[in-house]
């Protein structure tokens, strides 16, 4: 028990002493930022934790059951399974409280808002709850993990393609010869860098001498569907613009070298081994940087982005008027308190929900290792698997934005 306490307390004086000297100052305006803040403490405390509660953990009797005690990998792997579902636990209870919330009005708009002391300590209690529960649970939700992290990935791909249809449809806006001329500059920049990054990835992922079957097919579908993109952007029955189409390449193609640099280290086609045999802690360092910024930048986005989920209120909302009138000043709080909220809380702390599951298997290496890989952010096949099924993907839905407004133009999309 003594073990569990300690590994426990691990998780809360990370936090809780980070946090309270800023709870105060946490504004209305600033509690989406604290959200972003809350949930990239977790992914440094699960990351912690994943480096030095092995030996803890290793002493829990309900943890470590086993006729003969797992390796290493095992309980690192576990533990960041369990800071993930507090953190999954946490994110899931808010959102199913904030469901159906339209305007300032409700209480429960000021709960989204405010009262952080409190969350803070529930939020440290839920994640060491989490290392009193049986290995059957944290099994079960490594399971459910892999679901909601293609979850999240499909979101990301939504907010990728909403985004880059807003920025072109913007700068088409201005109709004028300087936007036109900056849409056709970026869209070259793209395909160049698209075109440079396919020749990177023939170098370090196809060496002579080993047959890398896989990764030139990866490569070369991903160059093909490049060419796709342009082919139908500049169809005449489109005519969509060439920004939408240089930009999803790039990503696809990055998407692609993502997958392939997640190769197992010994693997003979992953030109990657040959520069890094091991690895750095400041390279483990970018690595969690960059997926916090990832998943940070997706959860605000979708969380108020119209096109994913409006805010369930009316346009219409404010526009009652009340039986018996009222003076000035009531009438200025009644406008104030029914203001309709500004996205939807509740799509939001959702998106946060599915980010840890994603976070998870990140720091995991998708729940697997291969020698050298469980120490690394994001190594392993499924992780491969994983990249470069988002990349098809976000090549579909591309596809399918552009087409299916002439295929079904009937229907508002």
């Amino acid at each position: 028990m003594w073990a569990a306490g300690c590994l426990a307390s691990c998780c809360a004086s990370c936090a809780c002493g980070a946090c309270q000297s800023v709870v105060s100052g946490i504004s209305r305006r600033s509690a989406r930022i604290a959200y972003c803040g809350l949930f990239a403490l977790s992914l440094i405390v699960a990351w912690i934790l994943r480096e030095v509660a092995a030996p803890l953990m290793e002493k829990i009797p309900w943890i470590n059951h086993f006729y003969e005690t797992p390796d290493r990998e095992w309980f690192e792997t576990d533990a960041v399974l369990r800071v993930s579902l507090g953190n999954f636990l946490f994110f899931s209870i808010l959102s199913l409280l904030m469901v159906g919330v339209k305007n300032q009005k409700d209480p429960r708009d000021s709960l989204h808002h405010g009262g952080w002391m409190m969350k803070i300590i529930c939020w440290c209690l839920m994640v060491i709850f989490m290392f009193f529960l049986p290995n059957e649970i944290i099994s079960f939700y490594e399971s459910t993990s892999k679901i909601g992290s293609g979850l999240f990935l499909l979101v990301q791909v939504v907010l990728l393609l909403d985004f880059v249809h807003s920025w072109n449809d913007k700068w088409v806006g201005y109709d004028e010869q300087f936007w036109y001329a900056a849409l056709l500059i970026v869209s070259l920049v793209c395909y160049v860098a698209t075109f440079s990054f396919s020749g990177l990835l023939f170098y370090l992922f196809t060496p002579s001498g080993q047959d890398c079957g896989l990764n030139t097919f990866f490569i070369v579908m991903t160059l093909i569907l490049v060419f796709v993109f342009a082919v139908i952007t500049l169809h005449p029955t489109v005519s969509g613009s060439i920004l939408p189409a240089s930009v999803i390449s790039l990503y696809c193609m990055y998407l692609c070298y993502s997958g392939l640099a997640s190769e197992p280290r010994d693997y003979a086609c992953n030109g990657l081994h040959k520069h890094s045999k091991a690895v750095s802690t400041g390279t483990l360092t970018v690595g969690l940087l960059t997926t916090v910024l990832s998943v940070v930048y997706s959860a605000v986005r979708a969380g108020s982005s119209t096109t994913l989920l409006s805010p369930p209120s009316s346009p219409r909302a404010g526009d009652e008027k009340p039986l018996l009138p009222l003076d000035k000043r009531d009438e200025h709080e009644e406008k104030v308190n029914n203001k309709p909220v500004t996205y939807s809380y509740s799509f939001f702390h959702i998106i946060f929900s599915l980010a840890s599951m994603y976070s998870a298997m990140l720091l995991t290496g998708w729940s697997t290792s291969v020698g050298e890989s469980g120490r690394l952010v994001d190594v392993g096949w499924p992780s491969v698997w994983v990249r470069i099924i988002t990349s098809w993907a976000t090549a579909g839905l591309f596809i399918w934005s552009m087409v299916a407004p002439h295929l079904f133009p009937d229907r508002e999309f």
